[in-house]
């Protein structure tokens, strides 16, 4: 229709004064109508420019709600560990963070997501160019949404190597970790690389953030050794109480918070918000019922209903969902996440048996339950759901379950591997753990100067 051309006298009721709001109101409207046309021609381009933008806006929110679970782990493992070494895991929370950030940006986004072959990406250096970012956000939301994970994915392991690790050690481990051993795992399955290619699956990271991260935790705590007075005459088993339970139990809070970030805004766009709804409820229901089976076992074991293994339970049942929350229906979540919070009391006491010391359970928590999620996909995963084949309960055979198994496993080893190498480096030079008088004054003081709790006397003989 083309622009009118009737004159603005026409529209205006004759008056002694001209009426200067409805001129102006009017001349507004009739440059509307004159511009219809033209937005209607452009209404799928200004549909989907709206789309990408609440696409956008959804992948950040998921981005700030991961960034904030870096304050969850650190509140868990301060809560789990005595006041001397505090401030120490603090600080290691916070630097690898920060690492992570900048040695994702230089070097890890480019191994992860650049062109490259099934191994390893290998453009997009320094965010050069966008690499295999999805076309409906810009690559500036996708890298902090992916340089959130690579932190979560380094920071898991503080907590295993706690109150004994020089600070300095840490702080190459996670320059390590987060430019080269998680982004290179992280290629294998989100950035194209040969397991993606099979068809494994892991929608938000129970193997390439938790296993990954897990089992980097568990070489570590074998090769830096217990903790002074936690195995005695090598038969008994001391329990080392964690200073503050209700700062464990903030942390606790804020991760199960942050996971609907981490989970559902895997999905990196809102869509019709069915997907990220089933996310999310997956999310939920797994978490709830791993804090209340890992609380029901404690309780049959050793007779009282520990809140601190409870919590682990929820933290379990959440690794255990975030590999099939996108992928099975919201009853196989909770026997997931039920299952999970089995697999963390069971795996802390195995731990101790083959006296490996864990003071905040990272490795059955990341480690043990990030397989048995993956693997869990391969059980009740659903091709209705958007999984290549179904899972094994659902008439699908073995051929899902094996290539979870294949995946998980081979990711596991290759973290076992590499970082194992680099911590035996680290120890080799500058060595891994404190003095044996910095361990028993608390590393706060020994690597810090200062208290995480001014005017108390912290000090202790184990």
């Amino acid at each position: 229709m083309p622009s009118t051309s009737i004159p603005l006298e026409k529209f205006i009721a004759p008056t002694s004064k001209p009426n200067r709001k409805l001129k102006l109101g009017t001349m507004a409207a009739l440059v509307f109508l004159g511009s219809a046309p033209a937005l209607g021609a452009d209404d799928s381009a200004a549909t989907q420019s709206l789309t990408n933008g609440l696409d956008t806006v959804w992948v950040l929110l998921g981005a700030f709600l991961v960034f904030f679970m870096q304050a969850g782990f650190g509140m868990v493992e301060a809560g789990f560990i005595r006041a001397k070494n505090a401030c120490n895991i603090l600080t290691k929370n916070f630097l690898d963070y920060c690492i992570a950030s900048i040695m994702f940006f230089l070097v890890g986004y480019a191994f992860m997501f650049g062109e490259g072959n099934g191994i390893i990406g290998w453009s997009a250096f320094g965010l050069t160019s966008s690499g295999s970012c999805p076309e409906n956000i810009p690559v500036w939301a996708f890298w902090l949404f992916q340089a959130a994970f690579c932190g979560a994915a380094a920071t898991i392991v503080a907590g295993a190597m706690a109150e004994r690790m020089k600070f300095s050690a840490y702080l190459m481990y996670t320059v390590v970790i987060s430019s080269l051993v998680y982004p290179i795992i992280g290629h294998w399955v989100w950035g194209g690389g040969w397991l993606s290619e099979m068809g494994f699956a892991d929608f938000a990271g129970s193997t390439v953030v938790h296993a990954v991260g897990g089992w980097s935790a568990f070489i570590g705590a074998v090769l830096l050794g217990p903790r002074i007075g936690k195995y005695t005459n090598g038969k008994t088993v001391k329990a080392i109480a964690g200073h503050s339970i209700p700062l464990a139990a903030l942390g606790v809070f804020i991760l199960w918070f942050g996971w609907f970030g981490f989970n559902a805004g895997s999905t990196l766009s809102v869509g019709d918000g069915n997907l990220i709804g089933l996310v999310a409820i997956n999310t939920n229901l797994a978490a709830a019922t791993g804090a209340i089976t890992a609380m029901v076992v404690v309780w049959i074991r050793y007779g009282k209903p520990d809140l601190s293994m409870t919590m682990n339970g929820a933290l379990a049942g959440l690794v255990a969902i975030t590999a099939g929350c996108a992928f099975v229906d919201p009853w196989a979540a909770i026997v997931i996440g039920g299952i999970g919070g089995i697999v963390v009391v069971l795996g802390v006491g195995l731990l101790d048996k083959i006296r490996v010391d864990d003071p905040v359970g990272a490795v059955p928590v990341h480690g043990l339950n990030g397989i048995w999620g993956t693997l869990a996909v391969g059980l009740f995963g659903k091709s209705s759901l958007g999984l290549a084949s179904d899972g094994l309960l659902y008439g699908g055979g073995f051929s899902q379950l094996g290539i979870q198994a294949l995946g998980t496993f081979v990711c596991a080893g290759f973290a076992l591997l590499s970082m194992g190498l680099v911590f035996v480096a680290i120890k080799k030079t500058v060595g891994l753990r404190v003095s044996r008088a910095e361990e028993l004054r608390g590393l706060d003081i020994g690597e810090h100067g200062m208290e995480s709790y001014n005017g108390f006397q912290i000090f202790t003989t184990t």
